[in-house]
């Protein structure tokens, strides 16, 4: 973490060397400490709540990626259920048209 350091004394002095009375100099100093203080604060909070943000959206992601995978073996369930009812229908479908057609073929060949 990086941190500031406002050498108020130093920034005084300068002041006065300027042409600032010891009061204004003074009052001019801890008003620019007031103000670099409180931008210090903003600049930690607004650092911390990107922190929290960053973790919840990763825990967001976490949560996400899990109810994906879910409704991926999910789906592939469905899909395998589905397969195996086509081929049912498939196989039953094609006992039925060979039965059909050995039907037909000893019709036919009776009448020859």
């Amino acid at each position: 973490m990086v941190s500031i350091i406002l050498d108020t004394y130093e920034y005084a002095s300068k002041l006065r060397a300027g042409g600032f009375t010891e009061q204004q100099a003074e009052a001019q100093t801890r008003a620019l400490a007031e103000i670099v203080e409180k931008q210090w604060a903003t600049q930690l909070e607004v650092a911390e709540h990107e922190q929290n943000l960053r973790r919840d959206l990763k825990e967001a992601e976490l949560r996400l990626q899990g109810q994906i995978r879910e409704a991926e073996l999910r789906l592939e369930a469905r899909i395998a259920e589905v397969r195996a009812d086509v081929i049912k229908w498939v196989l039953g479908l094609s006992v039925a048209q060979t039965g059909l057609i050995v039907g037909l073929m000893a019709k036919f060949t009776h009448v020859i």
